[in-house]
This record gives structure tokens, C-alpha cells and sequence, in this order.
């Protein structure tokens, strides 16, 4: 949508979404931002529990980082509208609790000055069965890896400065040579272009694949590469690290909530990709860690599913 329509059509769900609510008591009444300003208006002095889910930073936050890539890249980013930013605000006053989806979004919010009080933290969960892999494609992994064989790193995702692709450009091309093999899996975003010709014959892209594909992707890796500026979770780490694949992205998504630095993956800074390279030269040169790195976290992993994130929501409920 542009900004033009998401001023016309926002208000209109919004509005209907409100005439409907009305038609019954609830008990608790759970919307998302962006969409959520008028029910909450036709909801104040009602005894219900009014909930808001922000599925990124606090959207000043997320403006600003987006602000910055804009400056950075020289390539006009989507990026929420003055307009929208407003919009958010007030909504964020009306309702009684605010959901993030990770540490890194919950601190968002604290920034901006929004009370801890008013903050929650529910991380997504995902049906993650179908991404474990059989322990032979799990060994098969282990053994290319020790072999020597290129390493392979997998990004999966929109290709997308957001998503970190300008510091992944970086990557690519400090890393060629090196015993090292690229690949993305997602749609590429228009925007990149200035940088895409750049590295286009370094890294392969697959165009974006069902969720039911993705599986086969992931099997193909050895490691995983995630370098977004700004995320409130990023579901293709819950997934990475389902398919025992070790992981590295940085402190702006729910990585730090997911990983244990060092054994499941590494968190990176922002906007670093001389770290990237360093780490991603370090698995190369440390084939024996990075193997028992995979065979580990294959043995350890836990699934965190719909239903745990539904007892996690429902516990957020009723302490409020």
C-alpha cells in the first residue's frame, strides 16, 4: 500500500472491525498496530482487556533505522509514513498493554520512553516439525564439513537493505576466494539493484519458495547468515535453528533470544560485516568446533510451537 492508501484504508478496516466488536461483549480484545486505532477508541471506559501486538520496534525506532539504511545505501527504503508513526502513537496510549515480540523490540519501547509497565514479550513460535532434519541429512552436514568441502552459508528471506543485504554485499565480496559458497532463498527487493550487480556472480538466488520447500534449503547449508538492521523476531532463525543449523545475525531481532553465543550461533552488531567475515573465516578455519556446534544443537534443540506461544498469551491475559 502507499501512503496515500493505508491513510484511507487503515481508518475503514479499523472503523468496521469496531461496528463488529460491538455486537458482543469480550473479555479481551487483541489487535495489531496500524489497524487498531478506532477499536480502541470505541473501546475506552468498557471493562474488557484492550491488547496491541507491534510485530517490529517501536515504529519510531524502526523509522529511524530505516531513516539511516536510506542515507547509507542511497536507496529509498519503505519506511512508516509521518502519518502512520502518528497513527501508532496514539494507539500505543490507548491500549493497556503493548505485545513485542522479542528483547531487542520490549527495548524499543523502553527507549521511547513507554513504561515497562504497559510492555510484554511473547515470542512467535512456528510449526517447526517439518524443518528437523533426519539425523542423515544432519550427518551428512557434519561430514562435508569436515571434508573441507566449500561452506555452505544460506540466507533465507526477503533480500532487502531491512534485512540486513547491504552488509551481506560486503560479506560476499570480502569473502571471495575463501573457501566459501553463497546462497539466497526469497524475493529480491527492487531496491538493491545498485549493490546486486555487484555480487550477483558470487551468490546464488533462488527465487521465494513455499514454506513447505524451505526444508530442502535448509538441509543444503552448513551455516546460517541473517545480518537484518531491524526485525521484531524473523521466523527463519526459529526455522534455522530447527534444522540444526548454526546461526549468525545480530542484536536487532529475537537472535539474542534464541541462540547461546558461541554453542547455537553468534549475535553481531549491526551494520558490521568485517564481523561477519571474521566469524564466517573462523567456522572455515575451526571445522571440528562447527561440526560438534551442529551435532549439539540437533540434540539439544527444543521446538517452541503454537502451543506454547497460546499458553504464553493466555498467562499474559490473565496477569493483566
Amino acid at each position: 500500500l502507499t501512503h496515500y492508501s493505508e491513510e484511507w484504508f487503515h481508518p475503514i478496516f479499523s472503523r468496521w472491525a469496531a461496528a463488529e466488536l460491538a455486537k458482543e461483549d469480550w473479555d479481551i480484545i487483541h489487535t495489531w498496530s496500524g489497524v487498531a486505532e478506532e477499536v480502541l477508541q470505541s473501546l475506552q471506559g468498557k471493562q474488557s482487556l484492550h491488547l496491541i501486538m507491534r510485530g517490529s520496534a517501536h515504529i519510531r525506532v524502526q523509522a529511524r533505522l530505516l531513516e539511516e539504511e536510506r542515507l547509507r545505501t542511497g536507496a529509498k527504503q519503505d519506511r512508516p509514513s509521518s502519518w502512520m508513526i502518528a497513527r501508532e502513537e496514539r494507539e500505543y496510549v490507548l491500549a493497556h498493554a503493548i505485545i513485542t515480540l522479542s528483547t531487542f523490540a520490549l527495548d524499543s519501547f523502553l527507549a521511547e520512553g513507554i513504561s515497562a509497565s504497559k510492555l510484554e514479550r511473547l515470542p512467535l513460535g512456528a510449526n517447526l516439525k517439518s524443518f528437523r532434519p533426519t539425523s542423515e541429512v544432519v550427518e551428512a552436514r557434519c561430514r562435508r564439513i569436515m571434508s573441507g568441502s566449500p561452506l555452505r552459508v544460506l540466507y533465507v528471506g526477503a533480500v532487502s537493505f531491512q534485512k540486513g543485504f547491504y552488509d551481506l554485499a560486503s560479506v560476499i565480496r570480502g569473502l571471495q576466494g575463501a573457501n566459501v559458497c553463497f546462497r539466497s532463498v526469497g524475493a529480491i527487493v527492487p531496491e538493491i539493484a545498485s549493490v546486486l550487480s555487484e555480487v550477483d556472480n558470487l551468490i546464488e538466488f533462488i527465487p521465494k519458495r513455499p514454506q513447505s520447500e524451505l526444508p530442502h534449503w535448509y538441509a543444503w547449508a552448513d551455516l546460517f547468515v541473517f545480518p537484518t538492521i531491524q526485525d521484531g523476531y524473523a521466523v527463519v532463525l526459529a526455522q534455522a535453528n530447527a534444522s540444526a543449523l548454526p546461526i549468525l545475525t545480530t542484536t536487532n531481532c529475537g537472535g539474542p533470544d534464541l541462540l547461546r553465543e558461541g554453542e547455537t550461533g553468534w549475535i553481531l552488531p549491526i551494520r558490521t560485516p568485517d564481523a561477519f567475515i571474521e566469524r564466517i573465516r573462523w567456522c572455515d578455519a575451526h571445522r571440528e568446533e562447527l561440526a560438534n556446534m551442529v551435532r549439539g544443537i540437533y540434540s539439544e534443540f527444543k521446538t517452541r510451537d503454537w502451543q506454547d506461544v497460546a499458553a504464553d498469551f493466555e498467562a499474559i491475559c490473565l496477569s493483566r
